[in-house]
């Protein structure tokens, strides 16, 4: 009988979950599942997809991300932000499994000066990040072995996300106007998927003792900061050869000039001290870590990028 652990992730096809599956490919027995074969918006499928897998770690890289779209979808992002991670961390402690979960930054409202601890309050100002709380809360009250990551401004070499929307934009319009005062921290999915590897394989080690000593919610982005339109900057500097030379003047925008359905914070940057306090682990700069997603889109066949970019 193999000693591998079963680790079921949930969310398998997205930006997050497909770093996950390279991270740990050799880690145990990978059990994928996505939209495509679980509904996260019903609840017995989710049970009986964790009980077919009868998984000893579970990760839930899925999530209802359309940020604008949640202000008229409520109940949607409900479903797959708040229940499914309930059902989910309820299943974990059924069978004794480790649960890790991705939240996001835009629980807080964007008022505070500095970074964002654990321990602020809360106080969302969009459906999307209202609907992520409440998921982050109901698996605390579930307790049991689990870790909460709340991670910012997340993307990748594959999947829909900034990077990817701007190098298209970039391709198709000779100037960009983008907002240049929210700010937060980049972070890559193979950063967050690294990161969670590392600390996943200490914690079944035994290295940090028992769940009380490390089960919680921890901020786990790149560090630094910097706005939208210093990020879109800073992907067309290192870009060239995905634009063929071709990059767009960037003119910088309050908030106020580009209204969307949901409301953004301001402040979005995190502290990362807990994470680093209690595991030891550190996320690159976050301009180190477009670097590599940079060369890795540039080291993609044609058609792969353009697959990613879909």
């Amino acid at each position: 009988m193999s000693n591998r652990p079963c680790i079921l992730i949930a969310g398998a096809a997205g930006q997050v979950g497909r770093e996950l599956r390279r991270s740990l490919a050799d880690a145990g027995e990978i059990i994928c599942h996505d939209c495509d074969t679980v509904d996260l918006a019903e609840p017995d499928q989710v049970r009986a997809m964790v009980r077919s897998a009868a998984p000893q770690i579970i990760l839930n890289a899925a999530a209802y991300t359309a940020v604008d779209r949640a202000e008229s979808e409520p109940e949607a992002a409900i479903a797959v932000n708040s229940t499914a991670p309930r059902v989910l961390a309820e299943e974990a402690r059924r069978c004794n499994a480790l649960f890790v979960h991705y939240s996001t930054d835009y629980v807080f409202d964007g008022s505070k000066q500095g970074p964002w601890i654990e321990t602020d309050k809360p106080n969302p100002l969009n459906v999307y990040g209202a609907s992520k709380l409440a998921g982050e809360e109901a698996i605390q009250q579930v307790g049991g072995r689990y870790l909460i990551f709340r991670t910012s401004w997340v993307y990748g070499p594959h999947g829909r996300n900034y990077l990817l929307t701007m190098l298209r934009l970039a391709r198709e319009r000779d100037e960009l106007r983008i907002v240049d005062d929210q700010f937060g921290a980049p972070t890559s999915s193979i950063e967050l998927a690294d990161a969670t590897r590392t600390i996943v394989d200490d914690v079944l080690a035994g290295k940090f003792g028992p769940t009380e000593n490390w089960a919680g919610l921890y901020h786990m982005t790149c560090s630094g900061s910097t706005s939208w339109c210093g990020f879109a900057s800073a992907i067309f500097a290192r870009a060239d050869s995905l634009l063929h030379a071709k990059v767009p003047a960037v003119r910088p925008i309050s908030s106020s000039g580009y209204i969307t359905r949901a409301k953004r914070p301001l402040n979005s940057v995190l502290s990362n001290d807990k994470l680093y306090a209690r595991f030891g682990a550190q996320l690159a700069p976050w301009e180190a870590a477009l670097d590599v997603v940079i060369s890795r889109l540039a080291e993609e066949a044609p058609e792969e990028r353009q697959v990613a970019e879909l």
